[in-house]
């Protein structure tokens, strides 16, 4: 998706963001705004709601969070003020251990996890743009749902803060979380539901 400039300027930042009308979904990268318009399709949303779903029920009762778009997550710079940050982006998915990353607004810091479901409208920003940036702010595991191949693609942060070129997993397969081990969705169920 290419950036679609909300004005005149040439880098955004969160108080603009903030600033803009609450009927329009938008997603900032470094200062590009992106137009998260059109709507998902159904297909894709309900693969994110099978998903959220599955992890939900396996989270219950522990620390950690599991929170479904739209979710803020800001990813400031080191030392930059919550409203001076570039990067504001909306997950399909995102998993939080640490709490005190969360707030009334959404998030402020990195999820331990993100799942982005493909679209025709965000692949090549989920694949080319979001896959450097959740590497670059420490995103531990990075799941790439393909509604159209099938498929999961599951990136994981190495002891060097790179991705691992990533593991994938066909409808037939049963994946686990790298983060959560004893956490296994069984593809073939999350994909019938969908059809």
């Amino acid at each position: 998706m290419a950036p679609v400039a909300h004005s005149f300027k040439d880098r955004y930042t969160y108080a603009d963001y903030k600033s803009w009308p609450d009927d329009e979904r938008w997603e900032l990268i470094e200062g590009v705004a992106y137009n998260m318009s059109p709507a998902s399709t159904r297909k894709h949303q309900r693969l994110v709601g099978e998903l959220y779903w599955r992890i939900a029920a396996f989270l219950n009762g522990r620390p950690c969070e599991v929170n479904l778009a739209p979710f803020d997550v800001r990813l400031p710079e080191v030392g930059q003020d919550t409203d001076d940050t570039y990067t504001v982006v909306q997950p399909d998915i995102s998993v939080f251990c640490d709490r005190s990353k969360l707030e009334d607004a959404g998030a402020k810091g990195a999820p331990d996890w993100v799942i982005e479901v493909l679209s025709p409208s965000t692949e090549k920003k989920d694949l080319s743009v979001k896959l450097p940036l959740y590497q670059t702010h420490g995103v531990k595991e990075y799941w790439i749902v393909d509604p159209e191949l099938e498929q999961v693609k599951v990136y994981q942060l190495n002891a060097q803060g790179y991705y691992t070129v990533p593991n994938e997993f066909p409808r037939t397969e049963t994946v686990s979380s790298v983060i959560f081990p004893d956490l296994t969705i069984d593809l073939a169920a999350v994909f019938a539901a969908t059809e």
